[in-house]
């Protein structure tokens, strides 16, 4: 399915996650968000890592070869993460786990931040604030705020919270931050329903048997 018909999926309640979650089956076909370069860029702009002037500066720099040469890297880190987190989903993290994420470490040597002091901090110091910038000097540093999303997982998600959505068919995974960690379902609206109403048909069809 294109995915320009289907809005990106924001379920995960952790950023990390939704960029896992870019590829997925909401329905009955599976979309794929980041499939070229124009969808790295949409997807980053809805996921709110990339600010919408600097995504148009760079559409009018590069060409779309080059933004698509970074989409093919984006889904693979976002495939061998997903790997990651779906063996060690469930448990806490331990610093056994560091070893895996050399890809991880390696990538984040590349980001390239700086901090800034501006007008106007917030309400309890009005004067100055302190705020962090990123210099955008290529398309690969479209990666560097899904490398920080990732990175934020796995220091401070608590991994035993982080599920798979219980569908039948759904792929997605979530944090669960609710209260009592009893969170089944990617979204009610989504799987949710469908198991309800596969339930309830369910009943009614073991009813009508008896």
């Amino acid at each position: 399915m294109d995915y320009r018909l289907t809005p990106a999926l924001f379920v995960a309640d952790a950023p990390g996650l939704d960029f896992l979650n870019s590829v997925a089956t909401p329905v009955d076909e599976p979309v794929e968000w980041i499939g070229d370069g124009e969808g790295l860029l949409s997807w980053l702009e809805e996921a709110g890592m990339v600010p919408a002037p600097t995504l148009a500066a760079m559409r009018a720099q590069y060409t779309a070869a080059e933004f698509d040469a970074v989409a093919e890297q984006a889904r693979w880190l976002r495939e061998w993460f997903r790997g990651f987190v779906r063996e060690r989903k469930g448990r806490p993290l331990a610093s056994a786990d560091l070893h895996e994420l050399a890809p991880l470490n390696q990538l984040l040597e590349r980001d390239d931040r700086y901090g800034e002091v501006i007008a106007g901090g917030n309400e309890s110091t009005p004067g100055l604030g302190y705020r962090v910038n990123r210099r955008w000097h290529s398309p690969a540093s479209l990666l560097m705020p899904v490398a920080e999303a990732l990175a934020k997982l796995v220091c401070e998600e608590d991994f035993t919270h982080v599920k798979a959505c219980e569908g039948t068919h759904c792929t997605l995974l979530f944090a669960d931050h609710t209260r009592g960690h009893a969170r089944r379902w990617c979204s009610m609206a989504l799987c949710g329903n469908r198991a309800k109403v596969a339930a309830h048909r369910k009943r009614l069809k073991e009813r009508d048997i008896a």
